[in-house]
Order: C-alpha cells, then sequence, then structure tokens
C-alpha cells in the first residue's frame, strides 16, 4: 500500500497531468486547481519538483532560455500518472465511505451527493 499524496505533491502532478509546464506556471495552474486556497511558494515547489524528480514521477521536458533566464518545463512521468490515479481512487473511495455515512445519520452533502 502506498502512502497518502501531501496535498502540495497532488496539486502538483494534477498541474502537470495535463501537459507540461514551467514552474510559474505550476504556481499558478496550484491555485486555480485550488480555488485559491493553496498558494505555493517557490522554494516549495522546487523542493517538491526535486523530490519528485528522484522519485521519477516528474521529468524535465524542455528548457529555454528567457529574457537571459532559464526556464524549466516539467511533466509528469508514466509511473507520476499512474500514481495520481492511485490518489484518486484513494480518495474517492474515503470521500464516498464518508458521504454515505453523514447522508445515512441525516446530513446533507454539499453537492447534493453521497
Amino acid at each position: 500500500m502506498t502512502e497518502a499524496l501531501r496535498e502540495p505533491t497532488f496539486l502538483i502532478l494534477t498541474a502537470l497531468a495535463e501537459q507540461p509546464q514551467h514552474g510559474y506556471g505550476v504556481l499558478e495552474d496550484v491555485r486555480r486547481i485550488s480555488d485559491d486556497r493553496v498558494r505555493l511558494r517557490a522554494g516549495t515547489l522546487y523542493a517538491v519538483l526535486d523530490r519528485l524528480r528522484t522519485e521519477g514521477l516528474v521529468e524535465v521536458d524542455r528548457e529555454e532560455i528567457v529574457q537571459s533566464r532559464l526556464r524549466r518545463y516539467y511533466r509528469i512521468t508514466g509511473l507520476g500518472a499512474q500514481r495520481l490515479a492511485d490518489e484518486v481512487g484513494r480518495l474517492r473511495r474515503n470521500a464516498t465511505a464518508a458521504s454515505t455515512r453523514l447522508r445515512n445519520a441525516g446530513f446533507v452533502v454539499e453537492g447534493g451527493q453521497a
């Protein structure tokens, strides 16, 4: 059984699931995905990206020079996509269990689904 992903890691992998992105793009996408609830700092992002690269979950897609600065684009790997899919399944199972129990206890679940 794999360990649950921390929320920043989950959101970074989610941001990269659609297409390769550079660091600032990932920061902005995480903010959008989380409805402005999660705002990663650049230091946190790059520490997580380094760890994810070591684990084989993301890799460098390409690099380019923009205004004399290196811009590195990252992409999710097949292993990273599988790890994200596994986490989505785990979260979905947990949410379903919680929704069912809340509904059975007479509580309304946000969104009206259980």
